[in-house]
């Protein structure tokens, strides 16, 4: 995991080294910048994979192609075999595979990567950026002059005359027009009433073998560990693979989500370990928070504050850690979605799962990388999400008889203790305590008259809420006005589910 910059255009390496020192949290392990032709390439790494011989930006043999990436591609030795032979290497990273195989296929290789990332490849053709299919890891691009910059935050850029956010699956050459290279949620295929054990079989096949390839790493792994059904079906799926299994969660005194994961960590054997924050600790660091998520959509901010301090918690301890993200999209698990059936729901499922990539994707990458570690994402595999997404919806959805989420519960039903199974999904914030201190700060901070007056922010941008308001007023005051307001992803508003 790491951060990138590039430009292209003859820039000039001082605004390389400005942009990619705004963003030197994502990479505490080393900062490296490279020229080949007129792209200049910057690096902040943060090392995970072969920690001595993965420096980036890395060159090819000749010197005249190099690769900037934010990742991992939990394919890359398959990909590097028959590379072996025509290639010499000279590290075990992934990074390299990259370098060469772009060598050998330049833009076809990107629907052969199994992974996270973003990356920038400079060559003797120019600079070619991409990112993976569901948007997990972020990338940014624009144009200041006539040079063209892309980064990965928003608060490396300074003032640009256009910025956009290059959207999941796709690549952009030059900075000519995007083109998608793979579009995982456009399913076609949909599974003909498999029965229910074949389909409980699958799951459990293709959600640990996504949880496996996730521990590729040669630094400790660990896990959150809210206590909720998703976390904790990732924390058992991990145990038996790690020999001491470090699970984080954090709340305030007396949250619900503390004493479930105690639960958990006890019934696994985790070395496991508790951040508790008080209200105070909460007001001093909400600065912070919206500054690194880039965000003030209510709902994302809410969330990010145990992800701020989980993720401090655990950067003492790991470098890597492995969250339950993903599941409640695909596996209908927010409670609106059981008024959807057939494919009004399938529609909707897609629908908020193409949205993670500027939202809780976004917050699981900020909130983690702002204390230089890795969050990864086995509920988002590929082949995992492609077999959800074949699910007949009817058999996805909750019913009067069946809670949200009732296949993974069923399928991982011998993993967990009783009482997990059966908990009720509770928001992040919910979960860990703190979602009314936010309500309870913006009445002393917004009024209603401020809010009818502020609300419309930018052409087509409505904030929903007076607490809402207070976070884009933080947001704007840590960020400055060179970021757009139409850049900032929001959360899907529940009453305007897609139709099919």
């Amino acid at each position: 995991m790491c951060g990138l910059v590039a430009i292209a255009g003859k820039g000039e390496p001082e605004l390389l080294r400005e942009m990619l020192g705004r963003i030197e949290h994502r990479g505490p392990d080393g900062r490296d910048v490279a020229r080949t032709g007129d792209v200049l390439l910057g690096h902040a790494r943060l090392a995970i994979v072969d920690v001595e011989g993965g420096r980036q930006p890395m060159f090819n043999e000749t010197g005249d192609l190099a690769v900037a990436f934010n990742g991992e591609i939990y394919n890359h030795r398959a990909l590097r075999a028959p590379l072996e032979g025509r290639h010499r290497f000279s590290s075990r990273s992934d990074t390299e595979v990259l370098v060469h195989l772009y060598e050998e296929e330049a833009e076809d290789m990107l629907p052969r990567l199994d992974g996270m990332f973003a990356l920038a490849v400079a060559g003797p053709r120019g600079l070619l950026l991409a990112r993976d299919p569901l948007g997990i890891k972020p990338l940014y691009y624009g144009t200041r002059g006539g040079l063209l910059l892309a980064a990965s935050e928003l608060k490396a850029f300074p003032p640009m005359d256009d910025l956009r956010m290059l959207p999941a699956g796709h690549a952009v050459f030059n900075g000519g027009e995007p083109w998608a290279f793979s579009q995982p949620l456009d399913i076609r295929d949909p599974l003909r009433d498999p029965p229910l054990e074949v389909v409980l079989d699958g799951l459990r096949r293709r959600l640990e073998d996504a949880v496996v390839k996730r521990l590729m790493a040669d630094v400790p792994v660990g896990v959150f560990l809210s206590g909720g059904l998703d976390s904790s079906i990732v924390a058992a799926l991990m145990r038996p693979h790690v020999d001491v299994l470090h699970s984080f969660a954090a709340g305030m005194e007396g949250a619900p989500d503390l004493e479930a994961a105690r639960r958990v960590a006890a019934h696994l054997g985790t070395v496991h370990h508790e951040a508790v924050y008080s209200e105070t600790d909460v007001e001093e660091s909400l600065p912070a928070v919206i500054r690194h998520l880039e965000s003030f959509d209510a709902p994302l901010v809410r969330s990010a504050v145990p992800g701020w301090f989980v993720a401090r918690l655990a950067a003492r301890h790991v470098k890597v850690v492995l969250t339950g993200e993903g599941a409640d999209e695909l596996f209908a698990g927010y409670e609106y979605l059981s008024r959807l059936g057939g494919e009004a729901l399938r529609a909707e499922i897609r629908a908020i799962t193409r949205g993670l990539q500027d939202t809780n994707l976004q917050r699981t990458d900020r909130m983690t990388m702002a204390h230089g570690i890795e969050g990864r994402v086995p509920f988002l595999d590929l082949a995992l999400v492609r077999f959800a997404l074949r699910l007949a919806p009817d058999l996805v959805a909750p019913r009067s008889d069946r809670p949200e989420k009732w296949l993974l519960r069923e399928a991982f039903r011998n993993l967990l203790p009783r009482e997990i199974l059966a908990r009720k999904k509770m928001k992040f914030s919910e979960g860990a305590g703190s979602a009314r201190l936010s309500l309870d700060r913006v009445r002393s901070e917004v009024s209603e008259a401020e809010y009818e007056r502020e609300r419309q922010v930018a052409p087509g941008v409505v904030l929903r809420s007076p607490e809402e308001l207070h976070y884009f007023r933080i947001w704007r005051r840590e960020l400055g006005p060179r970021v757009p307001v139409d850049l900032v992803g929001r959360t899907r508003d529940r009453s305007a589910a897609v139709e099919p």
